[in-house]
């Protein structure tokens, strides 16, 4: 029969392309570890770290660049903890508990050469036991009973409900009346005025004088020359008969008497 183990798969959480591998010295009383006393110049081996998960363990892989071949691994089953540890003096640099298939372990140091990826390297860690933790709370909540009383929201022996669909209350479109006395009329059909009356009419009946000026001061001068006024209608004489009048005047009388004023004649 197979095991639960077997059918969990391996997720990967971070990767980063070079980190370095000290030899630590043993810890000789429980204050922190320090950065400062490891040789920092000279790493003793260089790789590529890769963090994996698998269920609730997570792996700290430590392969070769080029071949990918395990040098050595981590398990760590809680962050912060004694599997990986944190140094006083820096953030770039941490020390891990390894272990081989026979269950061995020993502690190394390692580091990073950017603090970005030293960065990286814990919110992984951090993120993967949060949802670990998450998942203890939810299993613990599967499995003890709930004691909190239940809401009954089911109908009882003969209990009933009315439901009203499609029949809305028609709304009242009743016009507001006004306040004073004299009830406004209501606007037109369609929202459209009426056009003002237009007064075309009158501007086709009334025709403008043509030459009432002019026509006046020829019949003065031919006044003066013969006591007989012609009468002439305005609105009726055409460009035709005032040339004429204008022809029945003799060349010499024009010359001769003076020209007679609009407003008041004037004495010869």
């Amino acid at each position: 029969m197979a095991t639960e183990g077997q059918f969990e798969y391996e997720s990967v959480l971070c990767v980063k392309p070079e980190v370095n591998v000290y030899r630590i010295p043993p810890r000789a009383s429980n204050r922190a570890i320090r950065a400062a006393d490891w040789k920092l110049d000279a790493p003793d081996w260089t790789g590529r770290m890769r963090v994996t998960a698998r269920g609730k363990v997570a792996y700290v892989k430590l392969e070769d660049k080029i071949s990918g071949e395990l040098f050595a691994q981590a398990p760590v089953e809680e962050y912060p903890g004694i599997a990986v540890e944190t140094v006083s003096d820096s953030s770039r640099y941490f020390v891990l508990r390894i272990q081989d298939d026979n269950g061995r372990s020993a502690f190394i140091g390692i580091g990073f050469g950017d603090r970005g990826d030293a960065f990286d390297f814990n919110v992984a860690l951090q993120d993967h036991f949060k949802w670990v933790k998450q998942e203890n709370e939810f299993t613990k909540q599967a499995q003890a009973p709930d004691s909190t009383p239940k809401l009954d929201l089911g109908f009882k022996e003969g209990q009933t409900i009315t439901l009203n669909i499609g029949q809305s209350k028609k709304k009242d479109r009743s016009r507001p009346q006004s306040s004073g006395g004299i009830g406004l009329l209501p606007p037109p059909p369609g929202g459209k005025l009426a056009p003002p009356p237009s007064s075309r009419s009158t501007n086709h009946n009334t025709q403008p004088s043509a030459g009432g000026s002019d026509t006046g001061c020829l019949l003065d001068l031919d006044s003066s020359n013969s006591n007989s006024v012609a009468p002439s209608n305005p609105t009726t004489t055409t460009s035709s008969d005032l040339w004429g009048d204008f022809d029945s005047v003799s060349p010499k009388s024009v010359f001769l008497h003076r020209p007679v004023s609009l407003g008041r004649a004037s004495s010869p």
